[in-house]
């Protein structure tokens, strides 16, 4: 067969099937899971790369980081919750010393998720918030942008994720669409856990408390930087018990559930950012790698 004939059957394969791998010159790349829905977190395997390789890749020209892993490398890609579905391309590329770059390419399917939508009516001044407010909200929200594009280089978490309170009741929330005094609202980005006041919020990996603030909305605040462009953030807490620049190991104490900020009750608000994508931080508890 050709080398032109055997791309072209690469690239039918990858069309046709739902197993998103790819193998070329003894490189081979893995996607898990090979179908996503939209707000998940997923990952890719490349096999056949050294230790001395540099991998540089993209999912729709955002940029991966990748990290070594049981011999080759992989990297996380978060599937924002206003991801479209449909057919998504990536491509890498792998540079070492003594061989030419080798280039892949192909494509991934995200498939839908239907979002909750919630219709509210409330008197306008809890809806409008008044001029002085809304700026600082706007500048807390700055702050956090701002977080999530330092990308941090060394992969700090280990191992699975684990849940930010106890018990075995699942969280909702995440991706609903509000809609209030009939002006929609910004999607929600986090999963809620309902629970007491004074209930122990646990880092859910390991990382570096890389902020700890007061905000309007999301009341006390902890961020962890898990390295690589992944944080997790637990809001509306009660008490704070790290500082900023403090390493942290999963199942380590952060705080205590409250209603600070913007909160009807007490529960933890618990986010995940991977890069500029809001993910469900659900789908990092799903998240199965071997170290």
């Amino acid at each position: 067969m050709t080398r032109r004939a055997a791309l072209a059957a690469i690239a039918l394969v990858l069309a046709v099937q739902p197993v998103a791998a790819v193998a070329t010159d003894r490189l081979v790349v893995t996607w898990h899971p090979a179908r996503s829905h939209v707000g998940d977190v997923a990952w890719l395997h490349v096999r056949g790369t050294s230790d001395a390789a540099v991998l540089e890749g993209s999912v729709d020209n955002r940029p991966l980081t990748f990290f070594p892993y049981a011999g080759g490398h992989a990297a996380l890609m978060g599937l924002d919750l206003d991801t479209k579905p449909g057919v998504h391309a990536w491509r890498l590329a792998a540079l070492e010393p003594g061989l030419d770059p080798r280039v892949l390419s192909g494509k991934i399917s995200v498939l839908p998720r239907k979002f909750r939508e919630q219709r509210l009516t409330v008197p306008p001044g809890m809806a409008d918030l008044d001029p002085e407010t809304e700026q600082r909200a706007v500048a807390e929200g700055q702050r956090l942008q701002m977080l999530y594009r330092t990308i941090s280089p060394e992969r700090l978490w280990r191992g699975p994720f684990v849940r930010p309170v106890a018990g075995t009741e699942p969280p909702s929330g995440f991706g609903a669409r509000r809609i209030i005094n009939g002006k929609p609202r910004a999607a929600h980005a986090g999963a809620d856990y309902p629970a007491p006041r004074g209930t122990p919020v646990v880092a859910a990996n390991a990382g570096r408390i890389a902020l700890v603030g007061e905000f309007f909305f999301p009341g006390r605040l902890v961020a962890v930087d898990h390295g690589l462009g992944l944080y997790t953030l637990y809001f509306h807490l009660d008490t704070v018990a790290v500082a900023e620049g403090d390493r942290v190991d999963r199942g380590q104490t952060l705080g205590t559930v409250g209603m600070t900020g913007r909160s009807t009750g007490p529960h933890l608000h618990f986010a995940a950012q991977l890069g500029s994508a809001r993910v469900d931080p659900v789908a990092l508890l799903r998240l199965r790698l071997a170290d």
